[in-house]
């Protein structure tokens, strides 16, 4: 990992890092260490810094080259938008949107959250050891998070244990909201929205019709995977997926 150097470009004084062959350009009131802390499914990758005017540690996510894709523009749009006007102990909060060095001309966009130490996702891989009141705890957190989002007519759409991130003192923090949507928005809802497992019924059905109802449809998955360790309907595909589902269904209706 290499050192960074610092630049004056357009009145904005930038350093630049490289993270294991991968370049952070941001403002020179980032200090290091300049650490990765992983990265996603999209064109975007994070690492951790030292905001030097707050002292607070920061987790900087870069969207490579945001705007090649249409689509995932309008998500990173779309997540900045409604996590600026949010504010609640259980959605993470975006620190700052790190300026370019040319506000005219650039390629990444980087965006500064709240810094948490792991995920739920890697929580529930682990050998650590939770107990009930660990997994109640954790569901108490996720539902107090999802009401005051609903609260605000927004539908997350993309709720999965990796979007759930946690610290050592155990506070629990939904993040990712490049699929939320506001439920008063007049235009078609797209079905293909939430990764497979956590998907509801209604929405493998294609129904573009949905509710708040498909959050809380996740929310039991995560709870249920939580609990034993392991996915509760892990489709290898969307007709696997309904047909883990309606197993279940089927057995329900066969024991009473």
């Amino acid at each position: 990992m290499d050192g960074g150097g610092s630049s004056s470009r357009a009145d904005t004084v930038m350093s630049e890092y490289n993270i294991f062959g991968n370049i952070f350009e941001v403002t020179a009131k980032y200090k290091p260490p300049i650490m990765p802390i992983g990265k996603g499914a999209t064109a975007s990758s994070g690492s951790s810094a030292l905001n030097s005017e707050t002292n607070e540690h920061v987790a900087i996510k870069k969207i490579a080259n945001a705007f090649d894709n249409k689509i995932d523009a309008k998500r990173t749009l779309r997540e900045i938008k409604l996590l600026r006007h949010m504010d609640h102990e259980n959605v993470v909060a975006i620190r700052d949107i790190i300026p370019p060095p040319q506000r005219e001309v650039f390629n990444d966009v980087y965006i500064a959250y709240e810094l948490m130490d792991t995920d739920l996702h890697q929580i529930i891989r682990s050998n650590q050891a939770l107990s009930e009141e660990h997994c109640q705890y954790f569901l108490y957190q996720i539902l107090r998070g999802l009401k005051y989002i609903h609260s605000a007519n927004v539908l997350h759409r993309d709720l999965k244990p990796s979007n759930l991130l946690l610290n050592a003192n155990c506070d629990l923090k939904i993040c990712d909201f490049g699929l939320a949507r506001v439920t008063s928005e007049t235009d078609f809802m797209t079905e293909y929205v939430v990764t497979r497992w956590y998907r509801a019924p209604e929405l493998l059905l294609n129904s573009s019709d949905y509710t708040a109802a498909i959050d809380v449809w996740s929310v039991g998955c995560i709870f249920m995977e939580l609990m034993d360790r392991k996915p509760l309907f892990p489709g290898r595909d969307h007709v696997q997926q309904l047909r883990l589902l309606m197993e279940v269904t089927f057995m329900k209706l066969i024991s009473c």
